[in-house]
Formats: structure tokens, C-alpha cells, sequence
């Protein structure tokens, strides 16, 4: 059914109406008294082999939405009945910010890859807290949400640091753990920022802030890095994380590579690539902190994770837990429940 609607409708449309036509009807499904908690029971993940514990909270699976789907927290509820078992929003910034001009998403349908120069569009860190502070509120369900905070475009290098604490302070209290994005391509220099001597003091920042403002819950912290960092450079950052005592790593963000992209690619001009393209340096920089952390770090795999198989070589690599993105996209609204019910059953035979 949803390769139906794709084919009539939504690949029809520019790149982000498709995301907003679609988006906007996860939302309006959740509201339907009843039937997120139904669409939960049949499709979330039930396997006990897929439950994982990491970041001091309960994942009933593996399979997370990564940052840059729901941008302001507005459909949580809904992509959790859709099969995630734990949601991260944003990247939220500071202060609001309409992004980068439009179009600035692109598919390309051959290689199940996209092209975004986004540019961190939120409606800001206060409106986002408020937004989970009310969902946190409701009964029932509490699902499992992450944060992803960015640096504001406007907000010059000597004010980053500043810039990341004052996100900080205002999601602490409404976050399960929370992500410092340094690594996407469409904020000018942010991926500047990944230079340990750059990184340090935002980290430290982050920290205290958090700290700071949750002092009953020490809220988990990570830092996302982008996939094109030079093998030394990953061994820097993971080297930092490991002596700051933070809980985790991202890898990875989008690449401003256009490997594996046909003709048409320049056309989309700059901005991060995601999907399938990305799969193979996305597993590389995994495996090298693996290789240096070892299990010291909580690792969450992103980049071109498609299929059952995909997801069990970033769990055999070395991640806890996994993201995905454009898979979601292209596979449609029952993708994340079947992965997980493929995954559980590669688990389950020792198929390798």
C-alpha cells in the first residue's frame, strides 16, 4: 500500500512537502483515541531478544529514529506506534530558526539516498522543552526521546559554547539523554567544532549544564560525529569522550561526499548525503571505536542502515543501539517493525 501511495502521490511532490504530507499524517493517525496504543501492540518490537539496556534506560528494541524526521518533538507518539522503540528528536538549536532556503532536500530514488542542506530549521530549544514537558505529563505511555542540540546559525564560534549550554539547561529536565551535534554540514563551521581542542569546552559545558539543571537524574550525554572525519580524527574524539566520561557516540551524520550517487548529484549542490551510499564508512568509523572504546562507550550505529542484515553487522561491529532515517522514507511507515521482527529472527537463527 505505501509503494502505491509513493508511486501516485508522495514521490510526486518536492522532496520536503512529501515529508511534511507524510509526517502530518503519522501525527493525525496518533490522535485517533485508541488506536497508537493498538498500533503499538502490533507493531512495536515484542522479542525479548531485542531488548537492550543501555544509557541506565530500558529499550524494548534496538531500532531508534534518528535526529532530523520530527525536528521540534510534535510526533513522537506517533512514530513510536509505527514500530521505533526510541525516538530523538531535533537537531533543535537555542533560538528559532527558519533553516536554509528552499528546496534543500533531494532524493534520489536509484541509490535509496537523499541530499539535505537542511540548515537546523526549529522552532527552538524553549518550545521544544515545553512541547515534551507536556508529553511527559500525559498518562500511560512514556516513550524513550532523545534530544540533538546544535549550534545556532547566527551564534559565532566564541559564543558556541554558550550557545550549546543554553539548549542544554532547557531540555535537561525533558530529555532521556541528550546529543551535541557538531558534525552536520549545513551550519557554516560546525564541523569545525570536532577538533578536540574545539570540542572540549562544549562538552565540559554541555555536562555541567545538564548537571546543573537535572540534579536528581544525571542525564546521559553523546556527541555525533560525521563520517568524514580522517581515522586519527575519530580516534581524537573518542579519546575525548572516553576522559570526559561521557555516555556515548553517534556514528555517524550525513557525508558531504557524493560516492555512490549516479548523474544528477551536482544538481542537488551541498549538503549531507544519507542512505544506502553512506553504509560502508558509516560501518568503518564504528568499527574504529569499537576498536579503541570497546564497550567503555555506549556506540549508536546511523548511515545506510536498510535491512535485518545491515542492522545485525552494526550490532556484531559493535553498536548497542541503531538509527535510521532514509530507510524509514523510501520503505515507508511499517519498515521500522519490520526490521525489527527480520532482525530478531536473524538473532534467533545465528544466520550470519
Amino acid at each position: 500500500m505505501y509503494g502505491v501511495i509513493y508511486a501516485a502521490v508522495l514521490r510526486r511532490l518536492p522532496a520536503e512537502a512529501a515529508h511534511r504530507a507524510a509526517f502530518l499524517l503519522i501525527r493525525a493517525a496518533a490522535a485517533v483515541p485508541g488506536l497508537a496504543r493498538l498500533m503499538r501492540l502490533v507493531l512495536g518490537p515484542r522479542d525479548r531478544a531485542l531488548r537492550v539496556h543501555a544509557l541506565g534506560l530500558d529499550f524494548p528494541g534496538p531500532l531508534g529514529l534518528a535526529a532530523g524526521f520530527d525536528k521540534d518533538g510534535e510526533g513522537v507518539i506517533g512514530l513510536c506506534a509505527l514500530g521505533f522503540s526510541f525516538i530523538e528528536v531535533g537537531t533543535v538549536t537555542a533560538q528559532a530558526q527558519p533553516g536554509n532556503p528552499k528546496p534543500r532536500m533531494f532524493r534520489f530514488p536509484e541509490e535509496r539516498a537523499l541530499v539535505n542542506r537542511m540548515g537546523f530549521n526549529n522552532r527552538g530549544a524553549a518550545a521544544l522543552a515545553a512541547r515534551l514537558r507536556a508529553l511527559r505529563a500525559r498518562p500511560g505511555f512514556r516513550p524513550i526521546v532523545g534530544v540533538n542540540i546544535g549550534k545556532t546559525k547566527a551564534a559565532g564560534e566564541d559564543e558556541a559554547v554558550a550557545d550549546y549550554v543554553t539548549s542544554a539547561r532547557l531540555v535537561a529536565g525533558v530529555s532521556d539523554y541528550v546529543v551535541v551535534n557538531v558534525s552536520s554540514p549545513n551550519t557554516p563551521g560546525l564541523r569545525d567544532l570536532q577538533s578536540a581542542d574545539k570540542l572540549r569546552p562544549i562538552l565540559t559545558g554541555v555536562r555541567e549544564a545538564l548537571d546543573g539543571a537535572s540534579p536528581r537524574r544525571r542525564v546521559p550525554l553523546l556527541v555525533k560525529i560525521a563520517p568524514d572525519l580522517a581515522d586519527d580524527d575519530v580516534d581524537a574524539v573518542a579519546d575525548l569522550a572516553l576522559e570526559l566520561g561521557l555516555d556515548g557516540i553517534i556514528a555517524t551524520n550525513t557525508t558531504i561526499s557524493r560516492d555512490g550517487l549516479k548523474d544528477g548529484a551536482a544538481a542537488a549542490g551541498p549538503g549531507g548525503l544519507s542512505g544506502a551510499p553512506l553504509a560502508s564508512r558509516a560501518l568503518a568509523v564504528l568499527t574504529r571505536l569499537h576498536d579503541r572504546c570497546g564497550k567503555r562507550l555506549t556506540l549508536i550505529a546511523a548511515g545506510g542502515i536498510q535491512t535485518p542484515a545491515d542492522a545485525e553487522a552494526r550490532l556484531a561491529a559493535g553498536a548497542t543501539l541503531l538509527q535510521a532515517y532514509t530507510a524509514f522514507i523510501y520503505e515507508g511507515p511499517f519498515w521500522p517493525s519490520r526490521l525489527q521482527r527480520g532482525l530478531a529472527a536473524r538473532l534467533a537463527s545465528g544466520k550470519p
